[in-house]
């Protein structure tokens, strides 16, 4: 009787210290979609709190001003940031397949060559040189994806991954008369889900929030992606704030009560917004495929 009291008690406090745990997680998230729907004046003489003092959307407003920009900077961020994920997880797949095959003779050549670019990198004026002068992808779309589609760093985890998989699976499969390509696709991808949605989410991560290759290499505001357009309008209300000679064209905003603090909150809500939708889909596989590829090797 004793230990079963023990026990419940024991699973009740592990229960509370996870409730506790979440809680941490999931109030300061309440708390940035309070703040983002708050009114300026009020933030400024009570502070942030869990439940707007005085609801106001003037920094949604602000956001969305010019829908048409906001649009296309959406487009922009998923083509670039699902294509180059789906592109780069073939690319490093592929790459990482071959080189944890044995028979492979230059295998550990170019491991290290892969190796050495975690070490050492050209800098950004070669990059801007390549990119510019000899590639011509700059102010397109490209720019976002053909620069990054190999990560040295997770070719070596999907590489440690695929070294992990049964050997007797490839050569039962060749002994059947598969090829190479046919083991790699139809054998190695389903086995590597965990694996790849992991680095999947990386690079998903790592494209969405990107706003330095806009800032370097686009031209065409069209091709902006969200984080950098964000990041322009928040410069900007800071500027008109400071210089107060912004003519505003939307109605019922006061020049002297731009949300330079809430829309900094609303700015977090639209641009994680859509990857907080997402990343349920790959949770399953992440603890998963982030064991596998540290634990062997």
């Amino acid at each position: 009787m004793s230990k079963s009291f023990s026990a419940n008690l024991g699973n009740k406090f592990i229960h509370v210290i996870l409730i506790l745990f979440s809680l941490a997680f999931i109030i300061p998230f309440l708390l940035v979609i309070a703040v983002s729907f708050s009114n300026e004046e009020s933030l400024l003489q009570y502070g942030y709190k869990l439940i707007p003092m005085q609801f106001d959307l003037t920094a949604y407003k602000l956001i969305f001003g010019k829908p048409d920009q906001i649009l296309y900077a959406y487009l922009t961020t998923s083509v670039q940031a699902v294509g180059g994920m789906f592109c780069g997880l073939i690319v490093m797949s592929t790459c990482a397949y071959a080189l944890s095959r044995k028979n492979f003779k230059l295998r550990k050549p170019i491991v290290m060559f892969i190796f050495f670019t975690l070490l050492f990198g050209g800098g950004l004026i070669p990059s801007y040189i390549l990119i510019t002068q000899y590639l011509h992808i700059n102010n397109t779309i490209f720019v976002y994806i053909l620069p990054t589609l190999a990560n040295a760093f997770y070719i070596i985890i999907l590489r440690t991954f695929f070294q992990g998989l049964p050997d007797a699976l490839v050569e039962s499969a060749k002994m059947d008369g598969a090829s190479e390509f046919r083991v790699y696709w139809q054998i190695i991808l389903p086995l590597s889900k965990p694996a790849l949605a992991t680095i999947g989410l990386f690079v998903l991560l790592d494209k969405w929030n990107d706003w330095f290759t806009s800032l370097i290499y686009i031209r065409d505001e069209k091709l902006y992606t969200l984080q950098f357009l964000l990041q322009r309008i928040l410069m900007e209300i800071d500027f008109l704030k400071n210089a107060m000679t912004y003519n505003l064209t939307m109605e019922n905003v006061n020049l002297y009560k731009l949300p330079s603090e809430s829309i900094r909150f609303a700015m977090a809500i639209v641009a994680a917004g859509p990857l907080l939708l997402v990343f349920p889909f790959f949770q399953k596989y992440f603890s998963k495929g982030l064991t596998v590829g540290a634990v062997k090797g």
